[in-house]
């Protein structure tokens, strides 16, 4: 099985691997307390090419999969935006 921080195989943002399958986009690390999920609802066509637009944000626990922090952005980068600020606090303990 392939490393998942093998950063030649995976796209990494902030240092973090974000892997995508069909409308769904898992950020951050098994190995770690959290990870990010976020799920495309509808997506927007912009000449040729078929933007993301309303995208669910949730913060998950790796230990029992409770959803710590959950909300809807529009957009990609506002959703992987808040997305990451909230994983690096709940990775820390301070997501409140």
């Amino acid at each position: 099985m392939a490393n998942i921080l093998d950063k030649e195989k995976y796209i990494m943002f902030r240092g973090k691997p974000l892997v995508r399958q069909g409308g769904q986009y898992l950020y951050g690390s098994l190995d770690e307390s959290h990870t990010l999920f976020l799920g495309v609802h509808n997506t927007e066509k912009h000449g040729e090419y078929e933007l993301a637009g309303d995208i669910t944000v949730m913060v998950r626990s790796n230990a029992d999969g409770k959803i710590e922090k959950m909300a809807k952005k529009h957009g990609l980068y506002e959703a992987l935006d808040i997305g990451a600020a909230w994983l690096d606090l709940a990775i820390k303990g301070k997501l409140g």
